[in-house]
C-alpha cells in the first residue's frame, strides 16, 4: 500500500512538472508533437531511473560517509550529463527519426531540473534504494502523462480557430497552467 500511495502521488499529487514545476522548458519545447513527447517522455524516464540508481549509492556510501554531501550538486550533474550523452548515442544509433525529432531537446535533459530534482528529493527524503527507484519510475510517468496530454491538446488547438495573439507558445501557457490547476485538485486524495 505505500508503494501504491508513493506512485500516485508522484503520478498525480505531486507530479513533477505540473504542480512542483521541474522541467517546464523540455515540457513546452516536446509537446509540439505527440510522437516526439512519448519519445522525450521515455528519455525523461530512462535518465531518471539511471540517475536515481547511480547517485543514490554515490550519496549513501561515498558522499555521506565521507562528509563529502556539499559536492552533491556537481556529482549529481556529472552523473545525468553522462547519462544523457549515452543516451544520445544510443539514439542516435539505434533510433535516428526519434534523434532527429528530439533536436535540441535531448541534450537539454542534461539540464532539465526534474531529473536533478528527483535525484535530490531522493536523497532528502532518506528513501531506501527500492523507494527511490519506485519514486523516480512513478515521477517520470508523471512526466510523460503531462507531456502527452499537453501534446494531444497543443496538436488539437493548432487546427482549432485560436486568436492570432494567442498561437504558440502563450496559447501552450495558458493550457499548462490550466492543466496545472486541474493537477492541483488532486491535491484532496492525499487527505
Amino acid at each position: 500500500m505505500d508503494y501504491f500511495m508513493l506512485f500516485i502521488s508522484a503520478i498525480f499529487i505531486n507530479n513533477i512538472v505540473l504542480v512542483q514545476y521541474l522541467g517546464t522548458c523540455p515540457f513546452m519545447g516536446t509537446s509540439k508533437s505527440t510522437d516526439v513527447a512519448i519519445g522525450m517522455g521515455a528519455a525523461v524516464i530512462f535518465v531518471m531511473l539511471m540517475a536515481t540508481a547511480f547517485t543514490w549509492p554515490l550519496q549513501h556510501y561515498v558522499l555521506t560517509p565521507y562528509g563529502i554531501g556539499y559536492l552533491q550538486t556537481i556529482v549529481f550533474i556529472l552523473v545525468i550529463a553522462s547519462l544523457v550523452q549515452f543516451v544520445e548515442l544510443f539514439l542516435k544509433k539505434v533510433i535516428p527519426p526519434l534523434h532527429a525529432s528530439l533536436g535540441l531537446f535531448l541534450p537539454l535533459i542534461t539540464t532539465n531540473c526534474a531529473v536533478m530534482g528527483v535525484a535530490i528529493m531522493v536523497q532528502r527524503s532518506n528513501y531506501s534504494f527500492v523507494k527511490a527507484m519506485a519514486f523516480s519510475l512513478a515521477s517520470g510517468i508523471g512526466f510523460l502523462i503531462a507531456l502527452v496530454i499537453i501534446s494531444a491538446i497543443r496538436e488539437r488547438l493548432d487546427v482549432s480557430p485560436v486568436p492570432v495573439v494567442f498561437r504558440g507558445i502563450p496559447v501552450a501557457l495558458v493550457t499548462a497552467g490550466i492543466m496545472s490547476l486541474v493537477f492541483l485538485a488532486f491535491q484532496g486524495m492525499a487527505a
